[in-house]
């Protein structure tokens, strides 16, 4: 009892620490955002997407983006999460369904937090192909879906799942540039947040140890 004892307070030391580590990089990111040293990054990959927006690409590739955004946003975390803890209830996962729901709250509301402490205004160099009324820095779309998408992952527990919460976490960050609304490295800090967050709650996984 000792041994595991000792082994859960390291575990959740190193969660910690994780999380610690991610909101440092995060300030990282802001504060490199700030002086205009990833102006070269932010500019130029928007500018290639708004290029590529007004080509024939474009009338392809647009409606793909504005359906990911749909299905990052916070009502389509909701529409999943609505879906998902019925059938891990279902499937008696009662520890799964109450960690999957504390962990996006608690998730959602770092987010939120992290948006009034850095106040970003939105990008201006692309006409906005979607509604927003939130700050910019870090995405929130980049942050929850990190979130959202990797704790199925885990609860799936399936080598395919990190493969297709991947390519989903990928498109939906991308989606965002597309659209206009987020710089680059406002979805590389929202991924980073994301992925801490979720290092840090993987910690009380009920699952971890099976």
């Amino acid at each position: 009892m000792a041994v595991r004892s000792i082994s859960d307070r390291w575990t959740a030391q190193k969660g910690a620490g994780a999380l610690a580590l991610a909101l440092f990089c995060v300030l990282g990111v802001a504060l490199m955002q700030r002086a205009g040293w990833l102006d070269w990054l932010n500019v130029g990959l928007m500018g290639w997407a708004g290029t590529a927006r007004d080509g024939d690409i474009g009338r392809h590739l647009t409606p793909l983006m504005r359906l990911a955004t749909a299905i990052g946003d916070t009502i389509g975390r909701l529409a999943i999460l609505a879906l998902v803890l019925p059938a891990l209830l279902w499937l008696r996962r009662r520890g799964d369904a109450l960690w999957l729901a504390l962990m996006m709250a608690g998730g959602t509301a770092l987010n939120l937090i992290l948006k009034q402490i850095f106040a970003a205004p939105r990008p201006d160099l692309l006409p906005h192909l979607d509604i927003v009324h939130s700050y910019s820095f870090p995405s929130g779309h980049a942050a929850g879906n990190m979130m959202m998408f990797g704790a199925l992952a885990m609860l799936a527990r399936r080598r395919g799942g990190y493969w297709a919460a991947g390519m989903m976490i990928a498109l939906i960050g991308a989606s965002r540039v597309w659209l206009g609304v987020h710089w680059p490295s406002d979805v590389t800090a929202g991924w980073i947040e994301g992925l801490g967050w979720l290092a840090l709650c993987r910690v009380w996984l009920p699952a971890r140890r099976g």
